[in-house]
């Protein structure tokens, strides 16, 4: 099962896209994509598509993670989807505040 896991402190105002040029960005067979993520602060929203699927849009991020720490599906909610062949995978944090903020995430693929 691939996985990739990220904590990056994200600039006041910046976006960061984790996903983009992962090997599996373009999953290469149907399965199951599994989304956890958080923030160190409040301020900061994301996206999350999955294929033509949005999970989740411009929403904001659950404050409470600490730096370099990985979510748990105990703290955070779990965004998961059903995926086919060549679906694009894309997570895109937006910091709305006027400081860094690092942000927690993963995301697990379950080929069928």
């Amino acid at each position: 099962m691939p996985r990739l896991t990220w904590s990056q402190s994200v600039a006041a105002g910046a976006v960061y896209r984790p996903l983009d040029g992962w090997q599996y960005e373009y999953v290469p067979m149907g399965g199951i994509v599994k989304y956890l993520t958080d923030a160190t602060a409040v301020g900061v929203v994301a996206t999350i598509t999955s294929g033509s699927d949005t999970l989740q849009e411009r929403a904001p991020v659950s404050a409470g993670g600490t730096a370099g720490v990985l979510p748990s599906p105990l703290d955070v909610p779990l965004q998961e989807d059903e995926v086919a062949a060549g679906d694009r995978q894309k997570v895109q944090y937006e910091n709305t505040t006027g400081g860094a903020i690092t942000v927690n995430g993963s995301i697990e693929y379950i080929p069928a």
